[in-house]
């Protein structure tokens, strides 16, 4: 999961909005972060275990080509945040523009961020990612920016068209995958282990 599921999923189980998105961030023992986001972290490492694990996910990977197999997880997460903000009405009761700029706010005054996560958000209000999402040249900006961040920008040759290509297997495995990521996400807040709530 990427950035908006990983926000949406953290406000369907009344957690930590900056905790959950934190976890892309904090390496290591949770228990060495910030205190109020500890739960978040926790809940967003549950979140790509079982999502990694997943047989539809998993199936899903194997279907791009060989070359882009690397990447696979990275723009199934960011096609499955694709997905969310397409059919968003289906998910949640806000309208996806109120949820985002709600988002940008308590990220904006949660104190002790990773200061990555600090610096990028204010790019990603700037350029209101999550509202991108929503439509097609919006994700393929999203995936064509995440390949300028890493180290090897040329694995991500051809990734748009392969996404385009997929765009139906994606949605099959988005929408049988994530309703049951919504169900263990709201099941695992009960169960945070108690140090770090």
């Amino acid at each position: 999961m990427n950035f908006l599921a990983h926000l949406h999923l953290a406000d369907i189980s009344n957690t930590s909005l900056a905790g959950n998105i934190a976890g892309d961030f904090c390496r290591g023992n949770i228990a060495d972060h910030p205190k109020h986001l500890q739960q978040g972290i926790w809940l967003h490492r549950k979140i790509d275990t079982l999502t990694d694990r997943d047989e539809s996910v998993v199936a899903l990977k194997h279907q791009f080509p060989a070359p882009l197999r690397r990447v696979a997880p990275i723009l199934i997460d960011l096609a499955f945040d694709h997905m969310l903000a397409r059919y968003w009405d289906e998910y949640h009761h806000q309208p996806l523009s109120q949820f985002s700029q709600r988002c940008y706010q308590q990220l904006t005054n949660t104190e002790q961020l990773p200061a990555t996560l600090g610096a990028l958000s204010v790019k990603m209000q700037q350029g209101d990612w999550l509202g991108s999402y929503a439509d097609k040249d919006g994700f393929h900006q999203a995936v064509n920016g995440v390949s300028k961040r890493l180290s090897k920008p040329e694995l991500f040759r051809g990734a748009t068209q392969a996404l385009t290509k997929l765009d139906v297997d994606i949605e099959i495995a988005f929408r049988t995958f994530y309703p049951q990521l919504m169900a263990y996400s709201r099941l695992w807040t009960r169960q945070t282990p108690e140090q770090y709530l």
